[in-house]
């Protein structure tokens, strides 16, 4: 099979365009792929690490406000469709997957208006403005969170899959996991994290709440602070405290993060779609606090999923401080049959099948050509 595959802007957007082509690459070895992405999005770096052929295209998102840089939106979106249906004929796919951001409307559109076989993936619980406008012209539209069906009206077919980042952690290897944040074998494990780049108010809340870590004995506290955020965050909790404590673990970034997640006993987060679906998929509790300031607030749409399902407490910015922080956090550690029980329920919402799922639809569609 013959794929391409679009997506980019974030890590949200690309991770789940990569699990969809390993898990091809499992199902058929001979599968090949073409990634088009934008011009200075992040899979510009990232896609050529994973060794799959890339090509850029320029394009930009509308802005929410009148501007007059939407007209000059438009005009790089119709320059960019005659680039993609350029590489769409010489690439000859059997099939073309865009998994979210504003790079996947021209190459999506383009294979439809090519006769293409197209999908869609919306990774959260509320749709992008790309995808809503794709979803009248793709063959399916595939979601991450069940329910959420109702929003692609338009669309000929709509099918819950999940998120295919859900797969490429399943297998994650735990040991690794203690190995890399260097704490013993089966520690109690709290990872809070602000997304690849960090967060300032969770950095903030997290410096604060360092004094108290102490309280809760046997607990390994590990902050990935982004790297833009780590020394800072260094000096601030040295300031207050001195030397790191050993059950202080302060990084920059995290590579292998699949097998971190799989050691962790609690995490705390934002609410991006594909972070939400590894730990689904690991069965992992949480506290999450969703990024204000993300198109139509759709992080806090994700997190109340959770949170209504049990899985999660969610903590809005406004209400996020130090000391609640580490309240939400102590109460969840210090009760085993309450974290044994979000555990459960996270788990119930994971869907660690769901690279398979997307890709044997993709091979339907693909076949019916």
């Amino acid at each position: 099979m013959r794929v391409v595959l679009s997506g980019g802007g974030t890590g949200g957007h690309i991770y789940p365009a990569l699990a969809v082509a390993r898990q091809c690459e499992e199902i058929d070895p001979d599968a090949e792929f073409l990634y088009i992405g934008g011009q200075r999005g992040l899979e510009s770096k990232l896609v050529p690490q994973e060794k799959i052929p890339f090509e850029a295209i320029d394009i930009t998102g509308f802005r929410r406000s009148l501007s007059v840089e939407n007209i000059k939106t438009i005009m790089r979106f119709f320059k960019g469709v005659r680039r993609s249906k350029a590489l769409l004929k010489k690439f000859k796919p059997d099939i073309v997957i865009g998994t979210g951001g504003y790079v996947c409307g021209p190459v999506v559109y383009a294979a439809s208006k090519l006769g293409i076989p197209s999908i869609i993936h919306e990774q959260n619980a509320i749709p992008g403005l790309t995808n809503a406008f794709l979803s009248r012209y793709v063959d399916t539209v595939a979601v991450s969170f069940e329910g959420s069906e109702g929003a692609f009206p338009k669309a000929k077919n709509v099918l819950y899959t999940g998120n295919p980042r859900a797969t490429t952690v399943r297998l994650a290897n735990r040991d690794r996991g203690f190995a890399t944040i260097g704490v013993p074998m089966n520690s109690s494990v709290v990872l809070v994290v602000g997304g690849s780049r960090g967060a300032k108010a969770i950095n903030d809340a997290m410096i604060t709440m360092v004094p108290q870590l102490s309280e809760l004995k046997d607990v390994h506290f590990v902050y990935v602070t982004g790297e833009s955020y780590y020394e800072q965050t260094l000096d601030s909790i040295r300031n207050q405290i001195g030397s790191l404590p050993n059950h202080l673990h302060v990084l920059p970034y995290i590579h292998n993060m699949p097998e971190v997640l799989a050691c962790t006993s609690l995490i705390v987060n934002r609410a991006g779609a594909s972070f939400l679906a590894e730990i689904t998929s690991l069965g992992i509790p949480s506290i999450l606090i969703p990024s204000p300031n993300v198109t139509n607030n759709h992080q806090e749409a994700n997190a109340r999923t959770l949170e209504k399902a049990g899985a999660s407490v969610m903590i809005t910015e406004k209400e996020l401080s130090g000391p609640a922080l580490f309240q939400s956090i102590a109460e969840i550690m210090k009760d085993e049959a309450r974290r044994s029980r979000m555990a459960e329920l996270a788990s119930a919402l994971g869907k660690p099948d769901s690279a398979d799922i997307l890709v044997k639809e993709m091979e339907r569609l693909a076949h019916k050509r």
